[in-house]
């Protein structure tokens, strides 16, 4: 085949451009925060050793096209249910196809295998998803108990059921969900209490890649949300036959046109109906209230949670939600631009919530010095306190680009971690983990799962432009656990938004089945809980959706437990 010479010129340039500037680094030449230390840390990277390797393609083509930044997401699932954590990344590609090379861009499957080791299962899976990707939801849509994913791309959404032979169907159409916009995040939940999940999809802006955008010294760079109009989010209804129904307008969603970009679901207020609070980028956030007749109020002002403490809108991105002062409510915690503030929300019950990042340990007065995208709440070493995970990476430059530097270098940060210290007071120990913290990258969907099944949650991160890693969690454990599974035999699946609390002689915890929090990503549906110094539980109490309450007792510590509606107490 013949190309005209203009064409040859262009392909050898963005090969050397794309080969030279993908990333801020590879495995051999990796830059190390200041931070990190060199005793060695407690989560290492797996994914190359165990056959995880997947580098992002962002499809930079010199154009600064606003979406490239923006993504990926990532997912932990169990698509075959064999019992152990598979996992899913989201890739872009070239949106401007004057530069796509031969080179197929796809997201990718990893199934891991009886051994531990992860294969790519991509091509005979079906679930090479080639549209310009953001995240992904995770959910049993149809009730035949295999998990079927959503993913959220740069116009025009997908919907892949699974079949349960390995394989999965692209049934966007026949659904009739129909999502042409730019959407981020993504949440699953049964809103209406039908036994169907529905979904809801967090819109961006309406963006327009003829605008041309400047850094501070006046070179072209990446065009920020400021720039652009937002547009409405969406919600389906889930029709119990394979079918959604639009109800945006009905609903009320669609009457703000904010920017979103993270979304969690949650029962706010205890009245047995989900909840949704949206995080928007540089705008209120969104509070949504289930009015438990097919529409949502938004309630963010009164509750206290759509500004932050100063009555500031921020540039929020990803939401952490739990428990974190146990006082059995749901907190919020949002990740921030640089020059901003990480936001705790905590649950104060009738007075709504309260901005209390400064008690917390994210000081308003000291300005944050990264961007965070995903994050979220675990028990790294078991002492029955949650701790905190937060990646990050910038959106816009803010040192000067020095010739030959890798094209993302300007846009990496180092990853964080934060002890819990009792109270909902938390302390960055970064640097008590190189493994972690040590990699200076762009990064922006992640995951928590337990893929070894050990009893504890491990990290997930997908990175713009770079390699994803699975770091292992290897923390020393202070204190005992136990992990929990739920099931309702009626709908076949575990029911997102059960809640789940633990008896401990005098005192009480509570974690929710939630997978869809963090920054466009899908956790693990398992509810993790550490005991701390105690040796037994004295019951457990689940509360199904529509507040049906079921005890469980006798339940022995140190172990993965599956708790099934109907075989415990209570009515």
């Amino acid at each position: 085949m013949n190309f005209p010479i203009n064409k040859i010129v262009q392909f050898v340039f963005l090969s050397l451009f794309i080969g030279l500037f993908s990333a801020c680094n590879n495995d051999g030449d990796v830059p190390v925060s200041e931070n990190a230390k060199s005793k060695k840390g407690a989560f290492p990277d797996v994914a190359k050793e165990l056959g995880l390797v997947f580098q992002h393609e962002p499809g930079v083509d010199t154009t600064y096209f606003m979406p490239e930044y923006v993504g990926p997401g990532s997912a932990f699932l169990d698509y075959d249910n064999d019992g152990d954590l598979d996992i899913y990344l989201i890739n872009s590609g070239f949106y401007n196809t004057r530069y796509a090379s031969t080179k197929i861009v796809t997201n990718q499957l990893f199934r891991q295998e009886e051994n531990g080791q992860f294969s790519n299962v991509t091509l005979e899976s079906g679930l090479g998803d080639d549209g310009f990707g953001m995240g992904v939801a995770v959910a049993d849509i149809d009730n035949d108990g295999d998990l079927d994913v959503y993913i959220t791309n740069f116009e025009g959404d997908k919907l892949y059921r699974n079949m349960g032979d390995g394989t999965f169907q692209d049934v966007t159409s026949k659904s009739g969900i129909s999502n042409s916009l730019w959407s981020t995040s993504a949440a699953f939940f049964d809103f209406d209490l039908d036994g169907y999940l529905d979904l809801y999809v967090v819109n961006y802006v309406d963006y327009d890649h003829s605008l041309r955008c400047t850094d501070y010294s006046g070179r072209q760079d990446y065009c920020g949300p400021e720039s652009f109009h937002g547009v409405p989010d969406a919600i389906y209804h889930n029709n119990g036959d394979g079918t959604f129904t639009d109800i945006s307008k009905s609903s009320g969603i669609a009457q703000f046109r904010k920017k979103g970009l993270g979304v969690v679901t949650s029962d706010v207020n205890n009245d047995g109906y989900p909840d949704l609070y949206v995080a928007n980028d540089g705008e209120d956030n969104l509070l949504w209230i289930n009015q438990k007749n097919g529409t949502f109020r938004n309630d963010a002002a009164i509750l206290g949670a759509a500004v932050n403490v100063n009555g500031h809108p921020e540039a929020s991105m990803g939401i952490a939600i739990g428990d974190v002062n146990d006082d059995l409510t749901t907190d919020f915690f949002i990740t921030h631009l640089a020059g901003e503030s990480n936001t705790l929300y905590t649950n104060e019950g009738a007075l709504g919530y309260m901005d209390n990042s400064a008690s917390a340990g994210f000081d308003h007065v000291k300005l944050l010095p990264y961007t965070g995208f995903g994050t979220g709440f675990l028990d790294y070493n078991k002492d029955g306190l949650l701790d905190l995970v937060i990646v990050n990476g910038k959106v816009r430059r803010t040192e000067k680009l020095v010739a030959g530097d890798p094209y993302w270098k300007p846009y990496c940060e180092p990853n964080q971690i934060f002890l819990g210290a009792g109270k909902g007071k938390f302390r960055d120990v970064s640097d008590e983990f190189p493994e972690f913290s040590q990699y200076v990258e762009t990064s922006r969907g992640m995951a928590l799962g337990d893929y070894d099944n050990d009893g504890d949650l491990d990290i997930l991160v997908n990175n713009c432009g770079a390699p994803a890693r699975l770091h292992r969690n290897d923390a020393e454990r202070v204190g005992n656990w136990i992990s929990i599974e739920v099931f309702d035999p009626t709908v076949n699946r575990a029911p997102i938004g059960t809640k789940i609390t633990l008896q401990i002689g005098d005192q009480q915890k509570k974690h929710e089945i939630n997978p869809g929090y963090s920054y466009l990503s899908s956790n693990d549906y398992r509810c993790f809980f550490g005991l701390g110094k105690a040796t037994a539980i004295k019951q457990i109490v689940v509360e199904w959706p529509g507040k049906q309450m079921e005890t469980f007792s006798d339940i022995a510590i140190n172990q993965q437990i599956k708790l099934v509606k109907g075989s415990g107490t209570g009515k």
